[in-house]
């Protein structure tokens, strides 16, 4: 897997005009400031494609993002578990989150993204239980890794494992800061359009 252009499609924030043109879509979801953003920009190999923000909360669209024109999307959606807005805030952008992650007929994976010198939060385990739940295939990254040694990484990963209840193999650690991980990224990208294929049956988590 190359991804050889990547452009910004459009942003949404009512779930009635979610795109439904069947295009593959892999989507980013996790906690406010975990970095979807800068991960977007890591694998797509651009430096401001997906807008970076140091203040948590600045994402509180579903944005799209077109790859190798228009054969994938990456979806970015709002972060959770920003404190700092108000609940009805909140709660417009959990009805969002949901109502994408329940009627998006072209997710094919989503990408839970979870910084890897922090214990998973109860917003994050229940988001895993949401997508176990409604059997949402997902793939956990490990952001910020270059924030600890291998060793601690590498712990920390079998850790937050064991904490989510999926295999060793599962969470992919990265750092957009260090370039590092992308390989094993875009190989799970390429796992996870294969089944487009007919490559096989994919596994939830």
């Amino acid at each position: 897997m190359q991804i050889k252009n990547a452009v910004f499609l459009t942003s949404v924030a009512d779930a009635a005009k979610l795109l439904s043109d069947g295009v593959p879509e892999i989507a980013m979801c996790g906690k406010s400031n975990v970095g979807k953003s800068s991960f977007i920009n890591f694998v797509t190999g651009q430096n401001a494609l997906a807008k970076t923000s140091k203040e948590p909360g600045r994402t509180r669209l579903i944005n799209y993002f077109s790859c190798n024109r228009d054969a994938f999307r990456l979806v970015d959606l709002p972060g959770y578990g920003f404190a700092r807005v108000s609940d009805a805030e909140k709660k417009k952008w959990g009805v969002l989150i949901e109502r994408y992650l329940r009627e998006s007929k072209a997710l094919r994976n989503v990408f839970l993204l979870l910084d890897v010198r922090r214990d998973p939060s109860d917003d994050d385990k229940m988001m895993i239980n949401y997508l176990h739940h409604y059997a949402i295939p997902f793939t956990v990254i490990l952001t910020k890794t270059d924030k600890l040694s291998r060793s601690a990484m590498m712990t920390r990963r079998r850790e937050i494992a064991n904490a989510l209840c999926v295999g060793l193999d599962n969470p992919i650690p990265v750092s957009a800061e260090k370039k590092a991980g992308l390989d094993r990224v875009l190989q799970r990208l390429d796992e996870i359009l294969s089944f487009e294929d007919g490559g096989g049956e994919e596994d939830t988590v």
